[in-house]
């Protein structure tokens, strides 16, 4: 699955964001922080998953050039070190907040791709502990590369009316809690982790749908999953489960992949235990749902179903099991895997046509490239494939069509 890092963030109508240093102000005055609040900044960074948009694949940390794709155009995550031409070093602390808070950079407003919707819930104490982290990584001299957008997205002055009707202080809750732990993770959720972003569905202009919190959200060919209490019970997961995940990548509902997987190597594998029970704890709420038990689900056309087994065992079973459950380091298992028991199919159709890039996960764990078979089978053979998996291991009813598969490709 290709991965795309503005998707993961949203697909705004605004799809883009500019941190970018503040040209002609002089430098600002050096920052004065404690080894303790730059070594709390540097957890609080990796928990709102920085790294992802403002770090190039063997580039500079923090430097920018992550190049962000999408169909208003074309931009590139910027620099945010201490360079005082290129990146924030002109910047202050007040500078830093505002930006998180209100989308407003020195130099002008930040297009809401950037999620200050959700970072705007970030305490002071920790945009200040996230600021004095990056004010002490090495500066970069790393020039930003200019976003190339359509009319009218390129137009920052029109944000300004959206952060008017959008903006909000806080988001609604998906679950219901009082404890610490909920509490706790509802931040992490909401501020830092920035969950709703990518698992909310969006209104027409690009602003998170409230009354769908966590409902789902549509990442172009991909889809963010529902997440809310319900929707992770009825596919199997438990507050330990989800502690595992965020730790490792990995769960009996199978491993992190596509646009989860950075989630998980560049964020939430670095919380620390009290948080991931936090985290878990919240997207569950205090009085967790009784995991759903897998419904058997009937493929009435005993064709498909055969058809589809044969194609299974040509090219999956070797990895994934004859049973359906999975290789350890290989390939995880399909029985009661949690993308089968998505009711929308498009992840693992997508999967299926794609392929899966070989994913290092925390500790030791590994799995295997998974090839894509866009050229080895036809739209009716991956569609077939498909509802066997679902009606086999998912519980869903096999109703994925050649016409689906088509419009995924």
């Amino acid at each position: 699955m290709k991965r795309s890092i503005l998707k993961r963030l949203a697909p705004l109508a605004f799809a883009a964001f500019a941190l970018v240093g503040c040209g002609q102000k002089e430098a600002a005055t050096p920052v004065k922080s404690s080894p303790e609040q730059i070594a709390r900044g540097r957890y609080l960074a990796h928990a709102a998953d920085c790294v992802a948009c403002h770090t190039a694949k063997d580039g500079a940390p923090f430097a920018g050039g992550v190049k962000l794709e999408s169909q208003f155009g074309t931009f590139y995550g910027t620099n945010i070190t201490p360079d005082p031409k290129h990146g924030i070093g002109t910047w202050s602390a007040d500078d830093f907040y505002g930006a998180l808070h209100d989308g407003v950079s020195p130099k002008h407003t930040l297009y809401p791709a950037m999620p200050y919707t959700s970072y705007r819930q970030m305490s002071r104490e920790d945009s200040d502990a996230i600021y004095a982290y990056l004010m002490a990584q090495k500066p970069a001299s790393v020039q930003n590369v200019d976003a190339d957008l359509k009319f009218p997205y390129n137009v920052r002055f029109a944000v300004r009316f959206w952060d008017m009707l959008f903006l909000k202080d806080t988001l609604p809750d998906a679950s219901t809690g009082q404890s610490a732990d909920w509490t706790r993770g509802r931040y992490l959720a909401n501020a830092l982790g920035h969950c709703a972003e990518c698992h909310t569905p969006r209104g027409a202009f690009g602003q998170m749908q409230d009354a769908k919190t966590l409902q789902g959200g549509e990442l172009g060919r991909i889809g963010a999953p529902d997440i809310t209490p319900a929707a992770l019970a009825a596919r199997g997961w438990t507050g330990a489960d989800l502690q595992g995940f965020f730790a490792t990548g990995m769960a009996k509902q199978g491993s992190a992949f596509g646009e989860m997987h950075p989630v998980v190597e560049l964020s939430t594998q670095h919380l620390n235990a009290d948080d991931l029970r936090a985290l878990a704890t919240y997207l569950l709420g205090d009085a967790p749902i009784k995991p759903a038990p897998l419904s058997a689900a009937k493929l009435d056309d005993a064709a498909q179903l055969a058809a589809g087994r044969g194609l299974y065992l040509d090219s999956c079973a070797g990895c994934h099991g004859i049973d359906g459950r999975g290789k350890p380091h290989v390939a995880v298992g399909m029985d009661g895997n949690s993308t089968l028991r998505q009711a929308d199919p498009r992840n693992l159709v997508v999967s299926m046509l794609d392929g899966i890039e070989a994913q290092r996960f925390p500790g030791v764990e590994n799995m295997q490239h998974m090839p894509g078979f866009a050229s080895t089978y036809s739209d009716e053979q991956i569609a077939q494939l498909a509802n066997y998996l679902r009606a086999t291991w998912g519980g869903q009813p096999g109703d994925v069509t050649a016409d689906k598969v088509k419009s995924l490709r």
